[in-house]
């Protein structure tokens, strides 16, 4: 009975909408926000992985959608993929040469609203020495109170890069091309 009072008062919570527009921080402390990849290993699996440590902020307003903007700065050295020879690897100059590219960014120019809530946000990202302009297909997750007092904000986006249009030329083969990207920020209003 406890667990569903709680679960109706969080829905509750969450449902309501925002009053206007603010900022939030988003929650990487509380381990509540994450950057996750996978990529294609030579066409029979897929490699997962992520970037432990990252750091950003976000506008938002619920009435003024196309007005959001996010600021993401990803440490490179902090991928893991779950296996400590190949993480070394990839943190080499093969692949995201982290002494000489130790963070990669990205940094929203417009938001565009879709249908059903969803939208996407266009922005540069910088990684690997190299900004291209990418879209991130995201969607609103939930918002609302937090049992401590303060207000939150959680999304949700998927984007894939091709690995070479950042100037990373050591892939395993046309399958191991791209990576794809899922982002997944709560914030902590400000």
């Amino acid at each position: 009975m406890k667990k569903l009072i709680l679960a109706t008062l969080l829905s509750a919570a969450m449902a309501a909408p925002a009053l206007h527009a603010a900022d939030y921080d988003i929650d990487t402390s509380g381990a509540h926000a994450f950057v996750n990849f996978k990529v294609s290993h030579l066409g029979y699996s897929w490699l997962h992985g992520r970037f432990n440590t990252f750091k950003g902020t976000f506008s938002y307003d619920e009435a003024k959608l196309a007005d959001a903007k996010i600021q993401l700065e990803i440490d490179t050295a902090s991928v893991d993929s779950n296996h400590a020879e190949r993480d070394k690897h990839l943190r080499s100059a093969d692949f995201l040469h982290v002494d000489n590219f130790p963070k990669a960014s990205f940094s929203s120019t417009k938001i565009v609203p879709k249908a059903d809530g969803k939208f996407d946000v266009v922005g540069n990202f910088t990684f690997h020495g190299v900004t291209k302009e990418i879209t991130i297909a995201a969607s609103k997750t939930g918002e609302g109170k937090d049992p401590w007092g303060g207000y939150r904000a959680g999304f949700q986006g998927t984007t894939e890069i091709k690995l070479t249009d950042f100037g990373i030329k050591n892939i395993l083969g046309p399958a191991s091309e791209s990576i794809y990207l899922d982002l997944v920020v709560e914030g902590v209003r400000k």
